[in-house]
């Protein structure tokens, strides 16, 4: 039986490997695809303290694998196929059969909320981002579009406004659904810009995007708009579909944690963006893993 198992090969899993490794627990970490998670896809991580030569997700989530394994931590490449985790025992199945642990660290991430239009996986990294905090500074004095009416687009569109030329901020509906300080101060900055009751239906451009097709969700009207680049914020998707009924979720889906990284089960922790956390960052995933990590060893004992 091992002592620690770890969901999930992102930052928030490799971190948490790493702390309950060096920390004396035996532990396992099962990943799906490959090391790094979601920022595997970002071609420059800009912001992760320490990485001054801002290296691509690859490259960094290769780092935070070889740094964990240094320690001796034990990745297997498989998938988690179903989990019991409410009893003292924990019991992961996967496609090479069953696996027990005391505690389990979930750390299986959550994936951006896709607008569903043509072309989008293909134009991430070409213009397309679903983080303006990680790749707004690349398009300082440019134009952009973000798209989403909530708390999160509205907080992006004001971030990005503090470097860009001009930010378009796309909403299908004729007022804002953020939180209404976060509208005031957006509607007030001058070079927001607010495009009502409109739906993106096109990205413009062939290699990179140059472009937005919009159509006005009440007219019909259609409109394009020459941008820079497009920053999406329609939500997240936390990948919990596995632990539903067993770990408490907040009513986006996120596991619902302390700030021990504790869920409502015992022995079971949760890291990084699959949790109910304000930012999805490199960093604080780490953080939060290595907090589940130390908070684990404590349980073990």
């Amino acid at each position: 039986m091992t002592d620690i198992l770890i969901i999930g090969g992102g930052p928030a899993g490799l971190a948490a490997g790493l702390y309950a490794q060096r920390g004396g627990a035996n532990t396992l970490l099962l990943e799906e695809m490959f090391a790094g998670g979601q920022i595997v896809k970002t071609h420059q991580v800009d912001n992760y303290p320490g990485f001054s030569n801002s290296p691509d997700g690859f490259t960094l989530g290769a780092a935070l694998e070889e740094h964990a394994r240094k320690f001796g931590l034990t990745v297997e490449y498989t998938s988690a196929l179903s989990m019991d985790l409410t009893g003292e025992t924990k019991t992961i199945t996967t496609p090479e059969g069953e696996l027990e642990a005391k505690a389990v660290i979930l750390c299986m991430g959550a994936n951006p909320r896709p607008l569903g239009i043509a072309r989008e996986e293909e134009m991430v990294g070409r213009g397309l981002s679903y983080c303006a905090t990680c790749d707004g500074a690349f398009y300082s004095g440019k134009t952009v579009a973000v798209i989403g009416g909530g708390d999160t687009a509205v907080s992006d569109a004001i971030y990005l406004a503090r470097g860009c030329e001009k930010v378009y901020l796309i909403h299908r509906r004729d007022s804002l659904r953020a939180a209404e300080s976060l509208a005031q101060a957006a509607l007030a900055a001058p070079n927001i810009v607010p495009v009502w009751d409109s739906v993106v239906t096109e990205f413009l451009g062939g290699d990179a995007i140059i472009g937005l097709r919009v159509k006005n969700v009440k007219t019909e009207e259609e409109s394009e708009l020459a941008l820079d680049g497009v920053f999406v914020a329609v939500g997240v998707l936390p990948r919990t579909e596995l632990v539903r009924g067993q770990v408490a979720l907040t009513p986006a889906g996120e596991i619902l944690t302390n700030e021990r990284m504790e869920t409502n089960l015992s022995g079971v922790y949760a890291a990084g963006d699959i949790r109910n956390t304000p930012l999805r960052q490199v960093i604080t995933a780490c953080a939060d893993g290595a907090i589940a990590a130390f908070q684990a060893i404590a349980y073990l004992s």
